[in-house]
């Protein structure tokens, strides 16, 4: 990571092996293009309270993911437009730099595992 970069790693949960990332409208494609493994990418605002809940309880839900990639809705509008966001938290799957889409799930640590695994099945695309 660059000194110039604006990407910022959060490290790792204490409960989890879960990397989390911060990622915005500068570093977001070159990041997710080059991230090996499954990441969960969320689009979240701080006046949202689910979205604080998902901050708070995601990382440490045991997800078959490898990393949950934190994008702030209100300062990132480009990637709000481009991925089509129209409610928050929003949640989309990208393994290996292929994008696998929507998740259209509750926060439910089983739902979300289901909707990961119907999202994973489906043909990857291109990151929108």
């Amino acid at each position: 990571m660059t000194a110039n970069s604006r990407c910022q790693e959060i490290g790792i949960a204490q409960d989890t092996i879960v990397a989390e990332l911060e990622l915005t409208d500068f570093d977001a494609d070159h990041r997710l293009l080059d991230l090996q493994g499954t990441s969960l990418v969320v689009f979240t605002s701080t006046g949202c309270a689910s979205c604080r809940w998902a901050r708070q309880h995601l990382p440490g839900a045991a997800l078959p993911v490898e990393r949950l990639c934190w994008i702030d809705a209100g300062n990132n509008g480009g990637l709000v437009q481009r991925y089509e966001v129209f409610h928050l938290p929003a949640l989309f799957v990208v393994r290996n730099g292929r994008f696998h889409g929507a998740l259209h799930s509750s926060l439910r640590r089983d739902d979300l595992i289901q909707a990961l695994d119907r999202a994973l099945a489906r043909p990857a695309e291109e990151l929108p």
